[in-house]
Protein backbone atom coordinates (compact mmCIF):
# COMPACT_ATOMS: atom_id res chain seq x y z
CA UNK A 1 0.00 0.00 0.00
CA UNK A 2 1.34 3.14 -1.17
CA UNK A 3 2.75 5.54 2.00
CA UNK A 4 -0.20 8.07 2.44
CA UNK A 5 1.51 9.98 5.47
CA UNK A 6 5.15 10.52 5.51
CA UNK A 7 6.35 11.12 9.17
CA UNK A 8 10.07 11.05 8.64
CA UNK A 9 13.12 11.67 6.06
CA UNK A 10 13.28 7.98 5.32
CA UNK A 11 9.49 8.14 5.12
CA UNK A 12 9.76 10.85 2.49
CA UNK A 13 12.75 9.03 0.72
CA UNK A 14 10.43 6.08 -0.04
CA UNK A 15 8.10 7.91 -1.86
CA UNK A 16 10.60 9.94 -3.80
CA UNK A 17 12.07 6.68 -4.80
CA UNK A 18 8.79 5.87 -6.19
CA UNK A 19 8.30 9.15 -8.41
CA UNK A 20 11.36 10.00 -9.74
CA UNK A 21 13.47 7.86 -12.88
CA UNK A 22 15.89 5.47 -11.05
CA UNK A 23 18.83 7.66 -12.55
CA UNK A 24 17.70 10.83 -10.76
CA UNK A 25 16.68 8.85 -7.55
CA UNK A 26 20.56 7.64 -7.94
CA UNK A 27 22.22 10.75 -7.95
CA UNK A 28 20.95 12.55 -5.23
CA UNK A 29 20.53 9.51 -2.60
CA UNK A 30 23.39 7.23 -3.77
CA UNK A 31 27.20 8.15 -2.39
CA UNK A 32 30.95 7.30 -3.17
CA UNK A 33 32.10 3.97 -4.61
CA UNK A 34 31.08 1.58 -2.15
CA UNK A 35 28.96 4.17 0.10
CA UNK A 36 30.36 3.48 3.80
CA UNK A 37 31.24 6.84 4.53
CA UNK A 38 27.70 7.37 3.47
CA UNK A 39 26.08 4.65 5.70
CA UNK A 40 28.70 6.09 8.54
CA UNK A 41 27.36 9.49 8.21
CA UNK A 42 23.85 8.55 9.10
CA UNK A 43 24.34 5.63 11.94
CA UNK A 44 27.08 8.00 14.11
CA UNK A 45 24.36 10.41 14.50
CA UNK A 46 22.67 7.96 16.24
CA UNK A 47 25.44 6.86 18.98
CA UNK A 48 25.52 10.20 20.34
CA UNK A 49 23.19 10.14 23.12
CA UNK A 50 21.32 12.99 24.69
CA UNK A 51 20.93 13.08 28.72
CA UNK A 52 17.28 13.39 29.66
CA UNK A 53 16.75 16.17 32.30
CA UNK A 54 13.24 16.15 34.09
CA UNK A 55 10.88 18.26 36.38
CA UNK A 56 12.83 21.64 34.71
CA UNK A 57 10.72 24.69 33.80
CA UNK A 58 10.78 24.39 30.57
CA UNK A 59 7.29 26.33 29.55
CA UNK A 60 9.05 28.76 27.03
CA UNK A 61 11.31 26.48 24.74
CA UNK A 62 12.55 28.46 21.97
CA UNK A 63 14.41 27.07 18.66
CA UNK A 64 15.10 30.47 17.20
CA UNK A 65 18.64 31.38 16.72
CA UNK A 66 20.75 33.11 14.51
CA UNK A 67 23.43 32.05 12.19
CA UNK A 68 25.79 34.12 10.26
CA UNK A 69 23.86 37.21 10.99
CA UNK A 70 20.93 35.63 9.75
CA UNK A 71 17.51 35.00 12.26
CA UNK A 72 16.90 30.87 11.53
CA UNK A 73 13.25 29.78 13.25
CA UNK A 74 15.72 26.25 13.88
CA UNK A 75 19.59 26.41 13.32
CA UNK A 76 19.21 24.77 10.21
CA UNK A 77 20.17 25.50 6.71
CA UNK A 78 19.03 23.70 3.39
CA UNK A 79 22.19 22.70 1.37
CA UNK A 80 23.22 23.21 -2.21
CA UNK A 81 21.84 20.42 -3.93
CA UNK A 82 22.74 20.33 -7.71
CA UNK A 83 20.06 19.39 -10.49
CA UNK A 84 17.05 20.10 -8.02
CA UNK A 85 15.00 21.29 -10.76
CA UNK A 86 15.29 17.48 -12.02
CA UNK A 87 13.50 16.04 -8.79
CA UNK A 88 10.51 18.83 -8.75
CA UNK A 89 9.06 21.25 -11.24
CA UNK A 90 11.20 24.66 -10.96
CA UNK A 91 12.61 22.72 -8.19
CA UNK A 92 14.69 25.69 -6.76
CA UNK A 93 12.00 28.00 -6.64
CA UNK A 94 9.66 25.80 -4.57
CA UNK A 95 12.43 24.92 -2.41
CA UNK A 96 13.68 28.56 -1.69
CA UNK A 97 10.05 29.50 -0.84
CA UNK A 98 9.51 26.44 1.69
CA UNK A 99 12.65 27.64 3.33
CA UNK A 100 11.52 31.23 3.51
CA UNK A 101 8.05 30.15 5.09
CA UNK A 102 9.71 27.95 7.37
CA UNK A 103 12.30 30.69 8.52
CA UNK A 104 15.42 28.86 7.23
CA UNK A 105 17.90 29.68 4.81
CA UNK A 106 18.04 28.27 1.64
CA UNK A 107 21.34 27.90 -0.51
CA UNK A 108 21.05 27.76 -4.63
CA UNK A 109 23.89 25.76 -6.40
CA UNK A 110 26.15 26.70 -8.91
CA UNK A 111 24.97 23.67 -10.93
CA UNK A 112 20.98 24.23 -10.05
CA UNK A 113 18.62 24.23 -12.95
CA UNK A 114 16.61 27.31 -12.22
CA UNK A 115 19.52 30.64 -12.58
CA UNK A 116 19.85 32.82 -9.39
CA UNK A 117 17.88 35.63 -11.11
CA UNK A 118 15.02 32.92 -10.94
CA UNK A 119 15.26 31.74 -7.31
CA UNK A 120 15.53 36.08 -6.83
CA UNK A 121 12.44 36.29 -7.96
CA UNK A 122 10.75 34.17 -6.19
CA UNK A 123 12.48 34.97 -2.40
CA UNK A 124 11.58 37.54 -0.20
CA UNK A 125 14.77 37.70 1.94
CA UNK A 126 18.07 37.12 0.65
CA UNK A 127 18.73 33.20 0.17
CA UNK A 128 22.73 32.00 -0.09
CA UNK A 129 25.02 31.17 -2.82
CA UNK A 130 26.91 28.12 -3.74
CA UNK A 131 30.43 28.19 -5.42
CA UNK A 132 32.54 26.04 -6.98
CA UNK A 133 35.92 27.20 -8.04
CA UNK A 134 35.97 26.69 -12.17
CA UNK A 135 39.31 26.78 -14.05
CA UNK A 136 38.02 30.09 -15.81
CA UNK A 137 38.16 32.71 -13.29
CA UNK A 138 36.53 35.20 -15.25
CA UNK A 139 33.34 32.39 -15.31
CA UNK A 140 34.16 32.33 -11.48
CA UNK A 141 33.54 36.80 -11.11
CA UNK A 142 30.77 37.22 -13.44
CA UNK A 143 29.05 34.39 -11.38
CA UNK A 144 29.52 36.35 -7.75
CA UNK A 145 28.75 39.49 -10.07
CA UNK A 146 25.60 38.06 -10.76
CA UNK A 147 24.44 36.45 -7.04
CA UNK A 148 25.61 39.89 -5.47
CA UNK A 149 23.28 41.81 -7.81
CA UNK A 150 20.60 39.13 -7.17
CA UNK A 151 20.78 39.77 -3.39
CA UNK A 152 22.62 37.08 -2.15
CA UNK A 153 25.06 38.06 0.90
CA UNK A 154 26.52 34.53 1.75
CA UNK A 155 28.81 33.02 -0.28
CA UNK A 156 28.84 29.01 0.06
CA UNK A 157 32.29 27.61 -0.82
CA UNK A 158 32.76 23.90 -1.67
CA UNK A 159 36.41 23.25 -1.29
CA UNK A 160 36.06 19.51 -1.23
CA UNK A 161 35.57 18.65 -4.82
CA UNK A 162 38.70 19.50 -7.20
CA UNK A 163 37.32 16.33 -9.21
CA UNK A 164 33.77 14.74 -9.32
CA UNK A 165 33.59 11.94 -6.63
CA UNK A 166 33.15 7.89 -8.00
CA UNK A 167 29.76 7.28 -7.89
CA UNK A 168 28.63 3.33 -9.18
CA UNK A 169 24.99 3.90 -8.80
CA UNK A 170 25.73 6.29 -11.37
CA UNK A 171 27.55 4.02 -13.71
CA UNK A 172 24.83 1.27 -12.91
CA UNK A 173 21.68 3.40 -13.87
CA UNK A 174 23.69 4.80 -16.92
CA UNK A 175 23.74 8.52 -15.77
CA UNK A 176 27.81 8.68 -16.44
CA UNK A 177 27.74 7.23 -19.60
CA UNK A 178 27.36 8.07 -23.00
CA UNK A 179 26.15 5.98 -26.09
CA UNK A 180 22.71 4.61 -27.36
CA UNK A 181 22.35 1.86 -24.33
CA UNK A 182 23.32 4.06 -21.55
CA UNK A 183 20.39 6.64 -23.50
CA UNK A 184 17.94 3.79 -24.04
CA UNK A 185 18.30 2.37 -20.35
CA UNK A 186 17.59 6.30 -19.08
CA UNK A 187 14.52 6.17 -21.42
CA UNK A 188 13.07 3.27 -20.11
CA UNK A 189 13.18 4.43 -16.54
CA UNK A 190 11.56 8.11 -17.57
CA UNK A 191 8.82 6.32 -19.45
CA UNK A 192 7.76 3.81 -16.24
CA UNK A 193 6.97 6.98 -14.54
CA UNK A 194 4.73 8.90 -16.28
CA UNK A 195 3.91 11.39 -13.15
CA UNK A 196 7.60 12.79 -13.38
CA UNK A 197 7.69 12.88 -17.20
CA UNK A 198 4.72 15.12 -17.67
CA UNK A 199 4.96 17.24 -14.39
CA UNK A 200 8.76 18.12 -14.35
CA UNK A 201 10.38 16.42 -17.86
CA UNK A 202 7.59 18.45 -20.26
CA UNK A 203 6.16 21.32 -17.76
CA UNK A 204 9.44 22.02 -15.56
CA UNK A 205 11.39 22.61 -18.68
CA UNK A 206 13.90 24.50 -19.36
CA UNK A 207 16.58 21.77 -18.41
CA UNK A 208 19.58 23.77 -17.94
CA UNK A 209 22.21 24.81 -15.44
CA UNK A 210 20.67 28.29 -14.93
CA UNK A 211 23.16 30.34 -13.92
CA UNK A 212 25.46 28.90 -16.06
CA UNK A 213 23.35 29.06 -19.33
CA UNK A 214 24.95 32.47 -20.93
CA UNK A 215 28.15 30.57 -20.14
CA UNK A 216 27.56 27.77 -22.21
CA UNK A 217 25.38 29.30 -24.77
CA UNK A 218 25.86 25.94 -27.24
CA UNK A 219 24.72 23.15 -24.87
CA UNK A 220 21.79 21.70 -26.41
CA UNK A 221 20.68 19.84 -23.56
CA UNK A 222 21.64 18.78 -20.06
CA UNK A 223 24.06 16.45 -21.14
CA UNK A 224 26.23 18.95 -22.49
CA UNK A 225 26.04 21.40 -19.22
CA UNK A 226 27.22 18.82 -17.30
CA UNK A 227 30.57 17.69 -18.94
CA UNK A 228 31.46 21.42 -19.64
CA UNK A 229 31.25 21.60 -15.61
CA UNK A 230 33.12 18.73 -14.92
CA UNK A 231 35.93 19.87 -17.05
CA UNK A 232 36.17 23.24 -15.43
CA UNK A 233 36.08 21.55 -11.98
CA UNK A 234 40.37 23.02 -10.68
CA UNK A 235 42.63 20.43 -9.24
CA UNK A 236 45.38 23.39 -8.57
CA UNK A 237 42.86 25.21 -6.37
CA UNK A 238 44.95 26.28 -3.22
CA UNK A 239 44.47 28.66 -0.15
CA UNK A 240 45.86 31.70 -2.67
CA UNK A 241 42.64 31.24 -4.24
CA UNK A 242 40.48 31.35 -1.37
CA UNK A 243 42.33 34.40 -0.44
CA UNK A 244 41.73 36.10 -3.89
CA UNK A 245 37.86 35.08 -3.43
CA UNK A 246 37.80 36.97 -0.05
CA UNK A 247 38.65 39.80 -1.51
CA UNK A 248 36.00 39.50 -4.82
CA UNK A 249 33.69 38.75 -2.14
CA UNK A 250 32.22 41.29 0.22
CA UNK A 251 29.48 39.66 1.92
CA UNK A 252 29.69 36.33 4.58
CA UNK A 253 32.06 33.48 3.44
CA UNK A 254 31.88 30.10 3.98
CA UNK A 255 33.90 27.19 3.11
CA UNK A 256 32.10 23.80 2.82
CA UNK A 257 33.97 20.56 3.02
CA UNK A 258 36.34 20.95 6.01
CA UNK A 259 37.14 17.81 7.27
CA UNK A 260 40.45 18.06 9.44
CA UNK A 261 41.48 20.57 12.41
CA UNK A 262 44.39 22.22 10.21
CA UNK A 263 42.35 22.76 7.90
CA UNK A 264 39.90 24.57 9.55
CA UNK A 265 42.51 26.70 11.58
CA UNK A 266 44.01 27.83 8.01
CA UNK A 267 40.32 28.50 6.86
CA UNK A 268 39.94 31.05 9.80
CA UNK A 269 43.41 32.64 8.63
CA UNK A 270 42.69 33.04 4.80
CA UNK A 271 39.28 34.82 5.98
CA UNK A 272 36.88 32.37 6.12
CA UNK A 273 33.50 33.76 8.06
CA UNK A 274 31.97 30.46 8.76
CA UNK A 275 33.17 26.37 7.72
CA UNK A 276 31.23 23.67 7.11
CA UNK A 277 32.61 20.61 8.59
CA UNK A 278 31.78 18.14 5.71
CA UNK A 279 32.70 14.91 3.73
CA UNK A 280 30.14 16.37 0.63
CA UNK A 281 27.81 13.85 2.35
CA UNK A 282 29.54 10.60 1.76
CA UNK A 283 29.74 11.41 -2.65
CA UNK A 284 33.63 12.30 -2.99
CA UNK A 285 35.90 10.25 -1.18
CA UNK A 286 34.40 6.52 0.28
CA UNK A 287 37.13 6.03 3.00
CA UNK A 288 36.67 9.77 5.13
CA UNK A 289 35.50 9.70 8.60
CA UNK A 290 31.48 10.66 9.17
CA UNK A 291 31.16 14.20 9.99
CA UNK A 292 30.01 13.93 13.59
CA UNK A 293 33.33 12.01 14.34
CA UNK A 294 35.31 15.30 13.07
CA UNK A 295 33.47 17.93 14.26
CA UNK A 296 34.50 17.88 18.19
CA UNK A 297 38.18 18.47 17.08
CA UNK A 298 36.98 20.90 14.72
CA UNK A 299 34.95 22.96 17.15
CA UNK A 300 37.58 22.64 19.89
CA UNK A 301 40.67 24.23 17.55
CA UNK A 302 38.36 27.11 15.31
CA UNK A 303 34.70 27.12 17.50
CA UNK A 304 35.98 30.28 19.09
CA UNK A 305 37.18 32.20 16.63
CA UNK A 306 34.75 31.13 13.13
CA UNK A 307 30.85 29.66 12.75
CA UNK A 308 30.88 25.92 12.60
CA UNK A 309 28.14 24.41 11.30
CA UNK A 310 28.11 20.69 9.73
CA UNK A 311 26.40 18.48 7.45
CA UNK A 312 26.31 14.93 6.64
CA UNK A 313 23.29 11.94 7.74
CA UNK A 314 21.07 14.45 9.97
CA UNK A 315 18.17 13.16 9.37
CA UNK A 316 15.68 14.66 11.91
CA UNK A 317 14.90 17.08 14.65
CA UNK A 318 16.64 15.31 17.28
CA UNK A 319 20.14 15.23 15.40
CA UNK A 320 20.37 19.04 15.01
CA UNK A 321 20.21 18.70 18.88
CA UNK A 322 22.97 16.58 18.98
CA UNK A 323 25.04 18.52 16.30
CA UNK A 324 24.28 21.54 18.83
CA UNK A 325 25.51 19.88 21.81
CA UNK A 326 28.78 18.67 19.79
CA UNK A 327 29.46 22.32 19.74
CA UNK A 328 28.18 23.17 15.78
CA UNK A 329 26.27 26.49 15.85
CA UNK A 330 23.48 25.07 13.00
CA UNK A 331 23.39 22.30 10.55
CA UNK A 332 22.78 22.06 6.66
CA UNK A 333 20.70 18.80 5.03
CA UNK A 334 20.89 17.85 2.09
CA UNK A 335 19.17 14.67 1.12
CA UNK A 336 16.31 15.23 3.32
CA UNK A 337 15.24 18.45 1.40
CA UNK A 338 15.39 17.06 -1.81
CA UNK A 339 13.67 13.80 -1.01
CA UNK A 340 10.81 16.07 0.32
CA UNK A 341 10.60 17.88 -2.39
CA UNK A 342 10.81 15.33 -5.03
CA UNK A 343 7.89 13.19 -3.23
CA UNK A 344 5.71 16.04 -2.34
CA UNK A 345 7.40 19.67 -3.77
CA UNK A 346 6.46 22.41 -1.42
CA UNK A 347 3.58 21.50 0.87
CA UNK A 348 5.79 18.55 1.70
CA UNK A 349 9.55 20.15 2.35
CA UNK A 350 7.16 22.55 4.38
CA UNK A 351 6.07 19.73 6.03
CA UNK A 352 9.41 18.17 6.79
CA UNK A 353 10.85 21.94 8.15
CA UNK A 354 7.73 22.36 10.34
CA UNK A 355 7.96 18.38 11.98
CA UNK A 356 11.76 18.95 12.21
CA UNK A 357 11.19 22.17 14.60
CA UNK A 358 8.33 19.96 16.27
CA UNK A 359 11.45 17.15 16.79
CA UNK A 360 13.98 19.77 18.14
CA UNK A 361 11.41 21.71 20.35
CA UNK A 362 10.96 18.32 21.97
CA UNK A 363 14.32 17.17 22.35
CA UNK A 364 14.93 20.54 24.01
CA UNK A 365 12.21 19.74 26.54
CA UNK A 366 12.93 16.46 27.65
CA UNK A 367 16.79 17.67 28.02
CA UNK A 368 15.69 20.59 30.55
CA UNK A 369 17.14 23.07 28.02
CA UNK A 370 14.79 26.12 26.57
CA UNK A 371 17.55 28.29 24.44
CA UNK A 372 19.69 27.17 21.27
CA UNK A 373 22.45 28.94 22.71
CA UNK A 374 22.68 27.12 25.99
CA UNK A 375 22.82 23.53 24.19
CA UNK A 376 26.09 22.12 25.27
CA UNK A 377 27.71 18.96 25.60
CA UNK A 378 26.66 18.81 29.40
CA UNK A 379 23.32 17.46 27.49
CA UNK A 380 25.16 14.48 26.38
CA UNK A 381 24.58 11.19 28.13
CA UNK A 382 28.34 10.15 28.47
Amino acid sequence: MPLQFPATAADYRRLAQARLPGFLFDYIDGGATDEHTLAANVAHWAEVTVRQRVLVNVDQVDTSTQILGQTCSVPLALAPVGLAGMMARRGEVQAVRAAQAAGVPYTLSTVGICSVDEVAAAARTPFWFQLYMLRDRGIVRALLERAWAAGCRTLVFTVDLPLPGMRHRDTRNGMSSTGLRPTLLRAQQVLSHPGWLWDVAIRGKPHSFGSLSTQVPDAQDLNAFKDWVDAQFDPSVTWDDIAWLRGLWKGTLVLKGILDADDARTAVRVGADGIVVSNHGGRQLDGVASTVTKLPSIVQAVGAQTTVLVDGGVRSGVDVFRALALGARGVLIGRPWIWALAAEGEAGLKTLLERWQRELHLAMTLAGVTRIADINETHLDR
